[in-house]
């Protein structure tokens, strides 16, 4: 069946259209942290569906809240009052940080963060872009124009003029062999030499915890660092959350907290985590930003009841339950349980992370040099193991991507780490 099921894939969807396994996977249910295939397999989730299941598999409480809500009305538009938008919209207005803040729902990360450049652009009257190196930002004509992944970027035509800045990565490029605070010294003088060359751009765009390029992160404060600089100019800070937010690195609600010192971002994008699996994106921006544009807009599909009621379950549960907490907890001792595997393994070059977000960079060993192969077949293997991972990275890196459920056990979290251990040493 499920080889039929592929076949019919390859005929009408297109070959860009990226399949994970030299044997494909049909997920066709879940339950908690575990998902089963269409043979009946059963895996412990440590991916959710790319960090979008992220309380848990069919969680009751939003499956009730999507059937109740289906029962009465799916959608109506934004040309409509809507009572379950204007609740969810309240809620994280008052968790974003940003004063006076205007919420706009979409359907996805990247349609969240096309209306941000859209933002950003108009407010500050320019179309420069300063943007991160091995960054994603989605697959929209405008954020693949930005995204600073060779990988995710199939076109280097852009309506935006992009300048790319150091700091994403901290273990790679020049300034690896730097201390903390010199490499955001280093870094911050490398964004003041930038700015010397060009107009002032409209914003900077940056993933507190880059995503797709293998969970990498700065030093703490790098950001503040880059406001400060940025506010002198006039120039927005853009903190793209889609992956980071909602409390899944531990230490904080948003990503942008660990960068907090000069405050909050003025824009800031999520999707992912919120809907639980529904489709869900937003945007958050000080009401000066948020009403700068001076044309009609409607979303057809953002905020629509169904998926708003499924937002506001899922969200309410995740603060009830302080999944925050969990995400702390289990993933500190998680990230120290594969740091021990890892000095096992010549071919891992680094483990990072933060809560339930965690990366295993991966290497040929006794080089620095990427190990994609490697990557593909711990894939494999931890499939093999009744364990879904995913992976990532950018310029020159091969990185394992863990991010589970937030309410993930220890025992789920041991239960992996295991898993993972055998599927590493069969690489061997």
């Amino acid at each position: 069946m499920t080889k039929d099921l592929l076949g019919r894939h390859r005929d009408v969807l297109p070959d860009w259209l990226a399949l994970y396994y030299q044997d494909p996977l049909e997920i066709t249910h879940g339950e908690g942290r575990h998902v089963w295939d269409a043979e009946g397999n059963k895996y412990l989730d440590f991916f959710g569906g790319i960090l979008t299941t992220m309380t848990a598999h069919a969680l009751p409480e939003v499956t009730k809240a999507v059937s109740e809500q289906a029962g009465r009305i799916n959608h109506s538009s934004t040309l409509y009052l809507n009572r379950p938008m204007v609740e969810l919209a309240e809620r994280v207005a008052q968790l974003s940080g940003i004063p006076d803040a205007r919420v706009f729902f979409t359907t996805s990360g990247t349609e969240a963060n096309d209306t941000a450049l859209m933002l950003a652009t108009t407010y500050r009257r320019s179309n420069q872009i300063l943007a991160m190196r091995n960054s994603y930002h989605g697959r929209s004509f405008s954020t693949v124009g930005i995204t600073g992944n060779r990988g995710w970027s199939p076109t280097s035509l852009s309506p935006l003029q992009t300048l790319y800045v150091h700091g994403g990565v901290r273990t790679r490029g020049p300034y690896a062999d730097l201390n903390d605070a010199e490499f955001i010294a280093a870094c911050v003088e490398d964004l003041k030499d930038l700015l010397g060359h060009v107009r002032p751009p409209a914003a900077l765009i940056a993933e507190p915890v880059q995503g797709v390029g293998g969970f990498t992160s700065p030093p703490d404060g790098l950001y503040a660092a880059f406001r400060e600089v940025l506010a002198e100019r006039g120039v927005l800070w853009i903190a793209d959350e889609v992956q980071t937010g909602w409390g899944r690195t531990g230490d904080h609600f948003w990503g942008w907290q660990a960068h907090a010192e000069n405050g909050p971002p003025d824009i800031l994008t999520f999707a992912k985590g919120i809907g639980n699996g529904m489709s869900i994106g937003g945007v958050v921006a000080r009401a000066e930003i948020m009403n700068c544009l001076d044309s009609n807009s409607i979303s057809t599909f953002g905020g629509t009841q169904i998926t708003m009621a499924a937002g506001l379950a899922n969200l309410t549960y995740l603060l009830e339950h302080d999944l925050q907490g969990n995400s702390r907890r289990v993933g500190g001792l998680l990230i120290e349980r594969l740091r021990a595997v890892a000095a096992q393994h010549p071919g891992v070059r680094e483990v990072r992370g933060r809560g339930l977000m965690i990366g295993i960079e991966l290497v040929k060993p006794g080089t620095d040099e990427a190990d994609p192969d490697t990557a593909s077949a711990v894939l494999e293997a931890a499939r093999e193991g009744g364990l879904l991972i995913g992976k990532g990275g950018g310029h020159n890196t091969s990185a394992l991507r863990i991010a589970p459920p937030l309410s993930l056990t220890v025992a789920e979290a041991e239960e992996g780490a295991a898993i993972l251990e055998r599927a590493l040493r069969s690489t061997q």
